[in-house]
């Protein structure tokens, strides 16, 4: 492929990404603190060690996104808080060493990003933390161009995907399509159409990167475009349906996400869904109702729910530190990318900085996502060639229970 047409291709694969973090975003600020409550999950909990971290504090900036007129979301930066406060007390810290975190909250615009990365870059942090953000452009070039290295849980932008100074932590697209081709062989299916809300040519890229991996799974793909702003989708939804799939997926935001999956509902009541973090948020679900999700499959990257000790440390943390989130909500995403640090950097000795935990990135291989169910992360460029600041294709799949909660997950990718 030449350079422009590679160019052209990031451009599109961003643009997707950001409309799907787009979609997280939007929902998290109009659910508000509905997502919050402990007592959300069910789950055991457990006594947390006793492993205090000794030494000069590191400092670690995080991204947080508070404060915008669309979009606020502290649960992000509770969860990332109450993951050090487990280091600092309980867990040995990073490497050995407390955390001093850095906050900057911005407001998913670009002067107020920049304003953050220049703080990073003035705080001499050793690395700086995103859960996620539409604004990577913004202050991924201050804060790699000052030697720091930036950690994101959802890579975005095409500076977060391509730069060897980046870790995105998460499969992205690339292992959403793959969690939604392996559930689709799983359940047998021959024929699968995925609606996608279209773009700037984003339905097109899914296509393109689609089609591939559902054929190595056996299951014909076909991808179709739902026109950003439709009112009513269910003229396209039952064109799509035409085909006759076994399977259905949708992605794009939570808004359209909502009308497609009625339109669904009106058009092949019974045909299996496959769905995405995005199609399962809370106000979703309560607007097309549980029945029609229910013993559905869902994909996500969080294991809230079960009894694997990464899990339960999880509850047992927030159970300590931030009794007032839930498992289920956007914490989890903070606390993921503070620990998923944590567990990388565990190997340095010596100076805890900029340019060792850089290196301890480059070379960790398969760590485990801290409640990521089984993922693991190996941040060498190997996950996914094109864009090789990805760490991992995995996700996971499990049948959605009446919570709308995918439950017994299992590994794709």
């Amino acid at each position: 492929m030449n350079p422009r047409g590679r160019n052209r291709r990031l451009r599109t694969v961003a643009g997707a990404s950001a409309l799907l973090l787009a979609g997280m975003l939007g929902t998290a600020a109009c659910a508000g603190d509905e997502s919050e409550g402990g007592s959300a999950a069910a789950g055991s909990t457990s006594a947390l060690p006793s492993n205090p971290a000794t030494g000069e504090p590191v400092k670690i900036g995080f991204v947080s996104t508070e404060g915008g007129a669309a979009v606020s979301l502290p649960e992000m930066r509770e969860g990332a808080e109450a993951a050090v406060e487990y280091l600092n007390n309980n867990g040995g810290g990073l490497a050995g060493r407390p955390i001093e975190l850095v906050v900057c909250k911005q407001q998913e615009e670009p002067t107020s990003a920049t304003a953050c990365a220049n703080q990073f870059v003035e705080q001499k942090v050793a690395a700086v933390l995103s859960p996620g953000t539409s604004q990577g452009p913004a202050i991924v070039p201050i804060v790699i161009g000052a030697g720091i290295p930036y950690v994101t849980l959802n890579g975005v932008s095409a500076v977060e995907l391509m730069s060897p100074e980046v870790a995105a932590l998460s499969a992205g697209l690339p292992g959403t399509l793959t969690a939604a081709a392996t559930a689709a062989q799983q359940e047998g299916m021959s024929k699968f159409t995925m609606f996608a809300s279209d773009g700037g040519g984003i339905a097109g890229m899914i296509d393109q990167m689609g089609k591939p991996i559902f054929q190595g799974f056996g299951v014909e793909l076909e991808v179709v475009p739902v026109p950003l702003g439709t009112p009513d989708p269910t003229p396209v939804v039952a064109a799509g349906l035409t085909s006759n799939p076994d399977g259905v997926s949708f992605i794009g935001d939570a808004a359209t996400c909502t009308s497609v999956l009625k339109a669904v509902q009106t058009t092949a009541p019974t045909v299996k869904k496959v769905l995405i973090p995005t199609c399962l948020d809370e106000n979703v679900v309560k607007a097309i109702g549980i029945d029609t999700i229910e013993g559905n499959i869902g994909i996500t990257a969080t294991d809230a729910l079960s009894d694997r000790p990464d899990t339960v440390l999880f509850r047992s943390i927030f159970a300590e530190y931030a009794p007032d989130l839930s498992p289920n909500g956007y914490g989890s995403t903070g606390y993921q990318t503070v620990m998923a640090l944590a567990g990388a950097a565990s190997g340095i000795s010596g100076e805890v900085n900029a340019a060792s935990i850089q290196e301890a990135l480059r070379t960790a291989a398969n760590v485990e996502m801290p409640a990521g169910g089984g993922i693991t992360f190996t941040c060498n460029g190997t996950a996914f060639p094109m864009m090789p600041s990805i760490c991992s294709g995995q996700m996971l799949i499990g049948e959605i229970n009446d919570q709308g909660i995918p439950v017994n997950l299992t590994v794709t990718g």
